[in-house]
């Protein structure tokens, strides 16, 4: 394969984390925490736009670093069992966010999948907490046969998928 520019090697890219921006960084820290084991390494923040010196272009500090002009937001990175990782962020401003997820099928929908020994007892404890289960997809052929996932909201909207 050519690369864009001769001569050059394409960077070996892994995941490092997923993020995810939430409404309170608190309830969703409590919730990713208690509920589903991830542990907090770092929190940041609050963060704003207008106590950041502007860019020798003349645009703030958010805007030029994660393209939304204005902001003020705090991030938590968050580590589950395994070692995967998840940032949390938390918009304080620009007010004219929208605040309804995305659907999978919406440009940049998303969601996060976890992998469990028992889908239906995690789902059992999931619901229990607040989640909204999807039903199953019991997986009967192909490369995943035997396999069940199943979706679910998290108590802020948010899609997760649950796998065995």
């Amino acid at each position: 394969m050519q690369t864009p520019i001769e001569g050059t090697k394409r960077p070996v890219f892994t995941v490092d984390h997923m993020s995810r921006t939430v409404a309170d960084i608190d309830a969703a820290l409590r919730f990713y925490g208690d509920v589903l084991g991830a542990v907090e390494l770092f929190r940041m923040g609050p963060l704003d736009a207008a106590d950041m010196p502007p860019g020798a272009d003349g645009r703030d500090w958010m805007e030029a670093h994660v393209n939304v002009a204005g902001a003020r937001l705090t991030l938590a990175m968050l580590q589950f069992p395994g070692g995967g990782c998840l940032q949390l962020v938390a918009y304080d401003k620009p007010g004219s966010a929208t605040a309804t997820p995305p659907r999978n099928c919406d440009l940049g929908g998303n969601h996060l999948g976890l992998r469990v020994e028992d889908v239906p007892a995690a789902i059992a404890w999931l619901e229990a907490h607040g989640c909204v289960a999807m039903a199953p997809i019991a997986i009967d052929a192909g490369p995943l046969a035997g396999k069940t996932n199943q979706y679910v909201l998290d108590p802020f909207g948010l899609q997760l998928e649950i796998v065995d």
